[in-house]
């Protein structure tokens, strides 16, 4: 019910029956606050009612069929609700029959062994006994301790009325009016000479590595989910705070060409230029920054493996909008980069910049929008509203949001992004040696893939006799993923994972052009339990199209500012020896 994957995925309901295949139990998933103490108030008849209260099981599988004809919703914001998750609170009637419970008694209940509570429109629910029937299966402990409203969003389905009839079964309690009251002036606390006061809301699910700037994460388990990953889950990469622009007084400046600079409004680019759509993957330079944390400390935002994202993207061609700014053959002979300045910008004025060749730029086959729609809706603030670059298959870095400014030029970008970041460097090169003039800007991106399911430290029994695996593999440079290899047992043997590059459920799309694959592929493989072994490791690595391979380790390709991470992706699971097998 909570947290509902898309339709196709909700085919899953053969999890009611006896089977052989692994259901994989992650890792308890944590509250995002633990709060101590508790009163003791009213203790006795909340329990009484907790206990004595029971939900109705043939309505509960009756929602759970009716969620197989779930549909995705994609794009909150204008997208609506990634700026804003607001809901309208229903006041607590003062006669009401149930117990009130506070925020910090609900945020408690965040587990099956604490129970799984919920608050719904100043309502609470204990659903533990409905998390094995949860469509989403494990998933839905994401939402435990915490409000439905975010979660319920995504999905669409969470709208019809069965699926309230159904909630309205565990219904346990009421939420104190105090508490009703601060999440709803939660917002508004936010000092107003804060420049971060004016950021959107973000999904609740998404694990944050800064809050000013907002940098963050999807789950891993969330991440593959669909192949067009939902604007609220894809990945959030701010380097200053998230502007407030005007669509209406919106203005794209376009300079460095012969014909003299030309200004564009926001109406100007969907109806003077036809609309391109790309469906293209970005991936942050620092993804999987973690793991090289583990050899040697590094600086910059601790990535796990989630700083990537799949969405489809619609706008002008930036090949378009040179050629009416006067691009012409005498530009090539010498202009070599083309540079782009953001809206964003810090306290002293310095906005975030970076650059792409002008041949990537200029290309028919290079793909580069000036998109100002998202998997089908305006972009959301995060992610560049009004007008951002979606430079496909290239480093995140020069995927420039909020776009104000693009200058046809000989030189790179002078930013700081671009000279004095997201470079590589040899692992033997420190912070007292480094010269980042001596190294070119990461542009292409080289072949990646991870482990999304199950999770390092997940647990397995041996009586599933089989396990699952999937996860993501793309490449930069357009180069199409061709095969991702996974191992079960440490690297001794392999085996070939199914590719993916659609929806599940939809016919297999085509292989693109050569050179322009420029969204992910997700991967999966079903294999037996290696025999007797209590430990699994579990290994992926990808090939592409010009066969290039994943490096086996992280400490050969360990740099000071952690980029370019991509050896085999490794996670421990173990396997649970059940009753009656020892």
């Amino acid at each position: 019910m909570l947290l509902l994957r898309h339709c196709q995925s909700l085919t899953r309901v053969g999890h009611l029956k006896t089977q052989r295949h692994l259901r994989v139990a992650p890792p308890v998933v944590s509250c995002a606050f633990r709060l101590l103490g508790s009163s003791n108030e009213g203790q006795r008849s909340k329990q009484h009612y907790q206990h004595t209260h029971s939900p109705n099981w043939r309505h509960a599988l009756a929602g759970l069929l009716a969620g197989t004809g779930a549909v995705l919703a994609y794009g909150l914001y204008n997208s609506k609700a990634e700026r804003a998750a607001t809901t309208t609170v229903q006041p607590i009637g003062q006669n009401s029959s149930l117990p009130i419970f506070t925020q910090e008694e609900v945020t408690k209940h965040c587990s099956l062994e604490e129970r799984v509570w919920v608050t719904y429109k100043g309502s609470v629910y204990d659903i533990t006994e409905f998390v094995a029937m949860h469509p989403g299966g494990d998933k839905i402990l994401l939402a435990a301790g915490r409000a439905l409203e975010p979660f319920w969003a995504l999905y669409a389905v969470h709208s019809q009325d069965h699926v309230l009839d159904i909630l309205a079964e565990y219904k346990v309690g009421e939420l104190s009016a105090e508490d009703q009251r601060q999440q709803q002036q939660q917002q508004q606390s936010v000092e107003s000479a804060d420049p971060y006061s004016s950021d959107p809301d973000r999904h609740p699910v998404l694990r944050v590595n800064s809050l000013k700037p907002f940098n963050a994460e999807p789950p891993p388990e969330l991440l593959t989910d669909n192949y067009i990953t939902p604007s609220a889950l894809f990945f959030k990469r701010n380097h200053l705070p998230v502007p407030r622009v005007d669509p209406a007084s919106y203005r794209l400046h376009v300079e460095g060409l012969p014909g003299g600079a030309l200004t564009l409004s926001l109406d100007d680019l969907k109806t003077r230029f036809p609309k391109h759509t790309v469906t293209a993957t970005l991936q942050c330079a620092g993804n999987r920054r973690s793991e090289m944390n583990e050899v040697k400390q590094v600086k910059g935002l601790n990535w796990g493996i989630a700083a990537i994202s799949n969405a489809t993207w619609s706008g002008a061609r930036l090949r378009d909008v040179l050629l009416a700014a006067g691009y012409g053959p005498d530009t090539a002979r010498w202009a070599l980069h083309v540079q782009f300045e953001g809206l964003d910008e810090d306290v002293t004025g310095t906005t975030y910049g970076a650059s792409i060749p002008l041949n990537k730029a200029v290309s028919e086959e290079g793909d580069v929008l000036l998109a100002y729609e998202m998997n089908g809706e305006d972009l959301p603030a995060d992610h560049g509203y009004p007008v951002r670059v979606v430079v496909p298959g290239t480093v995140g870095a020069r995927n420039v949001k909020w776009l104000g400014k693009i200058v046809v030029s000989a030189e790179e970008s002078g930013s700081h992004w671009q000279q004095n970041d997201y470079k590589g460097f040899s692992p033997g090169t420190d912070w007292d040696t480094v010269d980042f003039k001596s190294a070119p800007a990461i542009q292409e991106l080289p072949i990646q893939s991870a482990i999304t399911e199950p999770t390092d430290g997940a647990v397995v029994g041996r009586g599933a006799e089989e396990v699952t695996v999937k996860g993501y593999a793309w490449s930069g440079g357009g180069r199409e993923v061709v095969r991702v290899d996974v191992s079960l047992d440490g690297g001794k043997t392999w085996h070939v994972a199914q590719l993916s590059s659609g929806e599940k459920g939809q016919p297999p799309t085509p292989s693109p052009p050569p050179g322009r694959a420029w969204a992910w592929k997700l991967w999966e493989l079903t294999a037996p339990l290696p025999p007797e072994a209590q430990e699994m490791e579990i290994i992926c690595k990808a090939v592409d199209s010009s066969y290039n391979m994943q490096p086996d380790s992280v400490s050969p390709i360990w740099n000071l500012r952690g980029v370019l991470s991509n050896a085999w992706h490794r996670v421990k699971v173990n396997i649970r020896e059940e009753e009656g097998e020892e």
